[in-house]
């Protein structure tokens, strides 16, 4: 297990920016030949060896499943469940981290290191207020203290943002939330899982451009898992490779003509929301989510909801899973009122309507194993005798590319882009109508980025089924739908064919 690796000068690659800091930066991480692996079980991470110095940025990429996040979690001291390390070297801000008991890792969790997760949203108190939970981690913070690290964070200050609770705003505005609350201990070793996930491309090049300006402002050391080669390309000082230890190659499948389905539709099936909106309250303020909106998708169709950061793409998601209760406007289920919450919904609107959420692991029950949460579902809402019911598991994870073993294992022994794969298992489960896929690419790598999207294109063909995608990958929903709405602030702005409202 310990067998030396090449230097890491021999997969690392150097940003020319960053040529001469090698001999004055202090050394933060050294890592020498780690590998993790569950016993009797699977390897979670190959032997790997990291270097990290003080004002750099390192960027770990590779495919789903190489064991980014698990190397970023057992940096502070947190690997896998019942997992098995192996190292030459493992030092950490001056400490062997294998070696620290509980209150150790503690102090240097809380005063040295901060690890900001690739779900955060379920890291953050649901109950706590924004300008709260950025306080909550600061040795000291004042009004004035977090209001400046929201804007650092490119968010906004006014409007009631700052007293708005985590539930009420986007998956990209949570990430940024998380952001500034591992800005307020001023670490010195910030982790990143996937910072841009979920994040327009202006707000890519800010992230970007944030990160740049703390390893070089504050001397920061960053490492970041990233699936985003823009990114990496943008601000990496040095890219470390991970490899995973059986590949596992995307299937590329050939979408079926959608003829024969499409013929059989009228102009009043599909989900139709007309003039909805919702508005998020606190402390007097209101902040409009969603301003009159209409939405239209028809059996069999592919459409995308685009837009910037916040500007209300997984709020209208919700209001169609019957997740968020409108304040004003209607639903209609192929020609009749569709109830406004899934409480009052049918068994049947419950099957033919799938949400696929953008954060996995606050949808994942972490004390049931995949294999469990797959067949709740299939209880539910099919007739299969038990043997029907794990052959059909074992279908589904095949057709998101995981193995069958992974029935055994729980949420958390899985990286975040495996999680994603199985809450699309899991929505397929019940044979959708309507599949509502929110920002589910943007943990993958693009390999299996491409293979999700193709199986969900072969499912469409297959079974009339409609997909409904929002995406910041202008490239996927280009390729991939065929109708788009376009929503900013709140408002829609323009809808029509993709073709002619997004750059191929």
């Amino acid at each position: 297990m310990n067998t030396p690796l090449p230097s890491p000068t021999t997969n690392e690659t150097p940003d020319p920016a960053s040529a001469g800091k090698n001999s004055t930066s202090a050394t933060v991480v050294t890592v020498t030949d780690l590998s993790i692996r569950i016993p009797d079980g699977p390897v979670l991470l190959q032997p790997t060896s990291l270097t990290v110095r003080a004002g750099e940025i390192t960027a770990l990429t590779g495919a789903s499943g190489s064991g980014k996040t698990t190397l970023l979690r057992t940096l502070i001291g947190h690997p896998p469940a019942q997992a098995t390390t192996h190292c030459t070297t493992f030092n950490v801000l001056g400490h062997h981290v294998p070696s620290l008991d509980t209150t150790a890792l503690q102090t240097m969790r809380r005063t040295q290191v901060a690890y900001v997760g690739q779900d955060p949203g379920s890291a953050l108190n649901p109950r706590m207020k924004i300008r709260h939970l950025v306080a909550e981690t600061a040795p000291t913070a004042n009004e004035q203290a977090v209001l400046d690290l929201l804007r650092e964070c490119k968010l906004p200050t006014d409007g009631g943002f700052p007293d708005r609770r985590p539930t009420t705003i986007s998956g990209g505005q949570q990430r940024r939330v998380a952001l500034a609350r591992a800005l307020s201990r001023t670490p010195e070793l910030l982790l990143l899982d996937e910072p841009t996930a979920g994040l327009d491309e202006a707000l890519r090049d800010d992230i970007a451009g944030l990160l740049r300006h703390l390893a070089t402002s504050r001397g920061l050391a960053i490492v970041m898992a990233c699936h985003d080669p823009q990114l990496v390309e943008t601000c990496a000082d040095h890219v470390v490779q991970l490899t995973t230890a059986q590949p596992r190659l995307p299937r590329q499948r050939t979408p079926r003509p959608q003829q024969k389905a499409e013929s059989t539709n009228t102009a009043t099936d599909g989900i139709t929301a007309r003039s909805v909106s919702v508005t998020f309250r606190s402390r007097g303020t209101a902040q409009p989510a969603l301003d009159k909106v209409d939405f239209f998708a028809p059996p069999g169709s592919a459409t995308a909801i685009i837009g910037p950061s916040g500007s209300g793409k997984t709020t209208l998601l919700r209001v169609l899973a019957g997740l968020q209760r409108p304040d004003t406007g209607s639903l209609v289920l192929d020609g009749s009122p569709l109830a406004h919450t899934a409480r009052k919904r049918r068994r049947e609107h419950h099957r033919r309507i799938q949400l696929v959420p953008q954060n996995p692991l606050a949808a994942l029950n972490p004390s049931r194993t995949i294999g469990a949460a797959l067949t709740r579902p299939l209880r539910r809402h099919t007739q299969l005798t038990k043997a029907q019911t794990a052959d059909r598991i074992t279908e589904l994870l095949d057709q998101v590319d995981l193995p069958a073993d992974f029935i055994h294992r729980y949420p958390h022994e899985l990286s975040g882009g495996q999680r994603q794969r199985v809450s699309i298992a899991r929505a397929l489960t019940a044979n959708p109508d309507f599949l509502l896929c929110d920002e589910i690419t943007s943990a993958l790598d693009p390999d299996t980025a491409i293979a999700i999207m193709n199986l969900l294109q072969h499912l469409r063909a297959e079974h009339n089924m409609a997909i409904t995608l929002v995406s910041h990958e202008t490239h996927l929903v280009a390729a991939y739908t065929d109708t788009v709405h376009i929503l900013e602030a709140g408002q829609l702005t323009a809808h029509g064919s993709t073709m002619a409202h997004v750059p191929t």
